[in-house]
């Protein structure tokens, strides 16, 4: 026990610290007057999203077979180096 006394004034100096953060920080905090947020709100709604400027490709899905590798697809051409390496 004797060898986590050197632990206490870090621990007392940290925790003082966090009451004085909170306790500072506590007042003004999130105080915005209620017309105000409801203008900022509106403004935010009326905004237009922003579109991407190129359309997702679409994905295909592969067809589950029970099997973990999955098969190569007749147009990949990558069966063909493998099996010429």
């Amino acid at each position: 026990m004797e060898i986590l006394w050197w632990l206490v004034p870090p621990v007392v100096v940290t925790a003082g610290a966090m009451v004085w953060v909170s306790w500072l920080g506590r007042e003004g905090r999130g105080q915005v007057d209620r017309e105000q947020q409801i203008e900022r709100l509106t403004r935010a709604m009326e905004k237009e999203l922003p579109t991407s400027r190129h359309p997702r490709p679409v994905r295909t899905q592969d067809r589950s077979t029970g099997i973990a590798v999955r098969p190569t697809r007749a147009g990949d051409g990558s069966a063909d180096r493998r099996r010429a390496s």
